[in-house]
């Protein structure tokens, strides 16, 4: 059997490329809500930032999260992101 792919995705912060399960994922809903999608499933639109605040920061600063959702995101969005990249952190 050849190796199993895993599936890439790009973090919003540092622009590097990662496995998807190394990403936080952020997504816009089909009605309009931002949210962090801790499973990866979620159905809508979705951006991925790695699990450092630096990273988060340079996509907030930069206006990227916005631009990928195509939507505007909240600030209580960027503190549970936020939240979710400490909890993370943590658990290691």
């Amino acid at each position: 059997m050849p190796p199993k792919k895993v599936p890439l995705r790009m973090c919003l912060g540092c622009r590097e490329m990662r496995p998807k399960r190394e990403l936080i994922r952020v997504v816009r809903t089909p009605a309009g809500t931002v949210e962090i999608d801790p499973t990866g499933k979620r159905p809508g639109r979705g951006a991925y930032v790695c699990g450092q605040e630096l990273c988060v920061e340079q996509a907030v600063g930069a206006r990227r999260l916005e631009k990928a959702l195509k939507t505007g995101v909240q600030s209580e969005t960027i503190q549970e992101l936020r939240r979710e990249i400490e909890r993370r952190a943590g658990g290691v």
